[in-house]
């Protein structure tokens, strides 16, 4: 089986664990089946790539993601998984169009295969994918040009658009496609057995393939990635669906969650506290999740949902969080935490000329081998082992060790099978992530 998981936004709902670089997908909250020593929780992309190897060890996974989540996804799931880069945003049509060339001109995918679209971040169980599964099958054989998921609705939303089917069976012809309702529209939808457009669906490769070459005008999957940013910002639904008439549509009645808020991703939490937190026994439906070194204590709170992170701290109702986005569009400062393909890092302290972070390296990755112009730095090695590469000159580094790199000095750092922490201090006039010049490590 082929998937496609589209993997987008910066999940300011989530705030302050998700940004503009770390979204939603890759916060670790859920308790992992089989945890081991420290590692203890999963992410939501963590999550659904296990249930799909589980249900298909054989499946060919490819993320459609922007260039920012790339270093989060090879962290989280290794450097084997294939991932289609939008060099910017451009709606759903044009990732699927650029996936869909990817699988058939970079991964040699037969356009005669099937291949299944779906999000990345929904919270289900295995018989989801056991769906995907049938679905995928569907569109193999021919069933109709596109095969849609339509999920049963479990009450009224605004959120969703609706699919009317023409039967009640498993599968059926598409009679037609509502728009995101009001409570009352939404409830007729449900009474005239429709179901939840959850953006899950399956086509033979060629299929989408020439839909693509008949709005864009390219040759392969690289004049398509090279013209990208020139493309008109279209929605799959508006460029490929509202013009198929051939539609089939497979229900499915099992567990399904959009987790896109703090309410919504509380009810999926299987414990009220994820880090250093604590709640006393007059707390009711209070649900924290702390990544800092300081204890949360939380007395006597009801509804409450309470998340700390180097980016800030939020204290809300479960239900006011849902309106949290314009306020985190007001604050405007430099990422503190994220995730790189190598491990991670997190500043601890900045001044006007000086930058102090926390860098963490997962054993046997390097950072790439580069160069500052504006800018010195010092390396304190605190855990771990490695080798340090400065101007070509290999040396092994331990705890305690201290190297200083001017700037216009090459240097890189390849942790050892310990893994290895260090803190760096930035020294210059205008430290920023763009003055950083890379090499080949030769």
């Amino acid at each position: 089986m082929n998937i496609i998981l589209l993997s987008g936004g910066s999940g300011k709902r989530l705030w302050p664990l998700s940004n503009d670089v770390r979204s939603k997908q890759f916060i670790k909250i859920f308790k992992k089946p089989e945890p081991s020593g420290d590692d203890l929780y999963e992410s939501m992309v963590q999550r659904v790539y296990r249930q799909i190897k589980t249900v298909d060890p054989e499946a060919v996974v490819t993320i459609a993601t922007s260039k920012t989540q790339v270093s989060a996804l090879h962290n989280q799931l290794g450097m084997d998984v294939g991932i289609s880069v939008e060099p910017c945003r451009r709606d759903t049509f044009p990732a699927i169009a650029l996936a869909s060339a990817y699988l058939h001109d970079v991964q040699g995918v037969d356009e005669n295969e099937a291949v299944v679209v779906c999000p990345v971040d929904p919270y289900v169980n295995e018989d989801y994918f056991q769906a995907l599964k049938h679905l995928w099958s569907l569109a193999d054989e021919g069933t109709a040009n596109l095969v849609l998921m339509g999920i049963d609705p479990t009450y009224p939303s605004e959120k969703y658009g609706y699919i009317i089917p023409s039967s009640k069976d498993e599968v059926a012809t598409v009679k037609t496609f509502k728009e995101k309702p009001d409570l009352k529209t939404a409830q007729k939808y449900i009474e005239q057995g429709g179901l939840w457009n959850g953006g899950v669906f399956a086509y033979k490769l060629s299929y989408v393939l020439n839909r693509a070459h008949e709005l864009i005008d390219f040759t392969d999957y690289q004049d398509l990635f090279d013209k990208y940013e020139t493309l008109t910002k279209i929605s799959f639904d508006y460029a490929v669906v509202e013009h198929e008439p051939d539609i089939a549509v497979l229900r499915f009645n099992g567990q399904w969650k959009d987790l896109g808020t703090w309410n919504t991703l509380t009810e999926a939490m299987e414990e009220a506290t994820v880090g250093n937190a604590q709640l006393n026994d007059t707390c009711e439906n209070v649900h924290v999740i702390n990544e800092l070194d300081v204890p949360v204590l939380a007395m006597g709170l009801h509804d409450v949902v309470i998340s700390a992170s180097p980016d800030g701290i939020l204290v809300s109702d479960k239900e006011q969080s849902s309106y949290i986005k314009p306020y985190v569009d007001d604050i405007h400062q430099q990422i503190m935490y994220a995730e790189k393909s190598w491990g991670s890092y997190r500043v601890l302290d900045v001044e006007e000329k000086s930058m102090t972070v926390k860098v963490s390296l997962n054993p046997g990755n390097k950072m790439n081998y580069h160069a500052h112009e504006h800018r010195d730095e010092i390396w304190n090695v605190i855990s771990g082992d490695g080798t340090s590469v400065i101007d070509g000159v290999r040396q092994a580094v331990k705890p305690g060790d201290v190297i200083r790199m001017n700037a216009g000095v090459k240097h890189t750092v390849i942790a050892g099978e310990n893994g290895l922490q260090l803190i760096e201090v930035q020294l210059g006039d205008g430290i920023t992530v763009l003055d950083k010049k890379k090499f080949d490590l030769k």
